[in-house]
């Protein structure tokens, strides 16, 4: 007899694999789409910035990397392009750490070995009939563009180079940035306490790209040095380099019942095939992981006489999660466009604000709280 199940998870990734863990432990039959990979020479030089919210929720999934590959950030530094700085202490706060650097390979190996021994969770290379169909699947979402779900795209004037740099000096685990007029800079410790390798991701105009990918590795670390201000000394590659379009996207809709062709039931988006902010702030995964907290929560609650598909409790999701994501992606991209103009009165503009925020006392500990998801 063909097996039969409750969610259809379309996508393998961080958010997807979180998803079919949240719902397998809600005792729902899952299929998780994983096709074979595609064979690639290069590397995944990603890490992400995961906050306290999404610690939680993947320890209690037992997937949380070890320390060695989820370094504590206990300082941020932010310098603009005149001097203006910003700095944010853990120590501050009262907690040991504002966010953490989590290597990609390494979270999704653990979320593997989890979904591996989830016996709720069944991982199929191909879609399959569901109740409910979840869409994980990215920014470039097959599925969702062959739906037709409309996603509203707005192209920012940069592109993100990712890189791994191995450093003279130790990072002592602070996470810097750099404003400077049209590109933003961000060294994210990787290796531990003590290590002194970072994942570099830098944000620069498109008609850059092309020569800055065309350097060689010893040319290209020289530039990030400069970029950097030798914070660290001297730097060398110890990746390849990768690129992709920096974009805010949204989609208009995040759920609806499933056209007569498509199949039966209902179909729900979340992560990246849902929205998209700018990765200045570190915040792109953990709106992903907020989406399938919130996603698996109201299916857990729900009248034992509601369908997982019903849309009533779809429909409570979507609008809990746009409300959730609109300060972020305003925040994102608000400060995206200030940094990318270069006329000097913006300068002033954006360096004063920088240095008045420094000092704003209840605000700066406010917009720290609700990036570390503790609010």
């Amino acid at each position: 007899m063909p097996q039969s199940f409750d969610v259809c998870i379309r996508g393998a990734g961080v958010v997807g694999r979180t998803l079919a863990l949240l719902l397998a432990r809600e005792r729902l039959r899952v299929a998780l789409v994983a096709p074979p990979p595609l064979p690639s020479a290069l590397a995944d030089v990603r890490a992400y910035a995961l906050n306290t919210a999404s610690r939680q929720v993947l320890e209690s999934l037992r997937s949380w990397p070890d320390a060695a590959h989820a370094t504590a950030i206990t300082q941020m530094q932010v310098w603009g392009d005149q001097g203006a700085s910003v700095r944010f202490d853990a120590a501050a706060q009262g907690v040991p750490a504002l966010t953490w650097i989590v290597d990609v390979p390494a979270l999704e190996a653990r979320l593997a070995e989890a979904v591996r021994y989830q016996p709720q969770v069944e991982v199929v290379s191909a879609p399959v009939p569901a109740t409910l169909t979840a869409i994980c699947e990215g920014r470039a979402s097959r599925t969702r563009a062959e739906w037709g779900v409309d996603f509203d795209v707005t192209p920012y004037p940069q592109h993100a180079i990712a890189t791994r740099l191995v450093c003279e000096q130790a990072h002592g685990q602070v996470a810097r940035q750099w404003f400077s007029q049209g590109s933003i800079l961000a060294f994210l410790p990787l290796g531990g306490a003590e290590g002194n390798s970072v994942a570099v991701v830098w944000s620069v105009p498109p008609e850059q790209v092309a020569g800055l990918l065309a350097l060689d590795a010893d040319t290209f670390a020289q530039r990030l040095k400069a970029a950097s201000h030798g914070v660290l000394g001297s730097v060398r590659l110890s990746s390849e380099r990768a690129t992709w379009p920096l974009q805010l996207a949204q989609a208009r809709q995040w759920c609806g019942a499933l056209a007569p062709e498509q199949g039966s039931g209902s179909w729900v988006l979340a992560g990246d095939a849902a929205h998209n902010v700018h990765p200045l702030a570190g915040q792109g995964l953990n709106l992903g992981l907020g989406d399938v907290q919130a996603l698996a929560q109201i299916l857990r609650e729900r009248s034992s006489w509601r369908s997982v598909g019903d849309l009533r409790l779809l429909r409570r999701y979507e609008r809990q999660r746009k409300a959730a994501i609109l300060p972020m992606g305003l925040t994102t991209d608000g400060l995206q466009q200030l940094f990318s103009r270069p006329e000097g009165p913006l300068q002033m503009l954006r360096n004063w604000g920088m240095t008045s925020f420094e000092h704003s006392g209840p605000l700066k500990d406010w917009l720290v709280r609700r990036a570390m998801g503790s609010h």
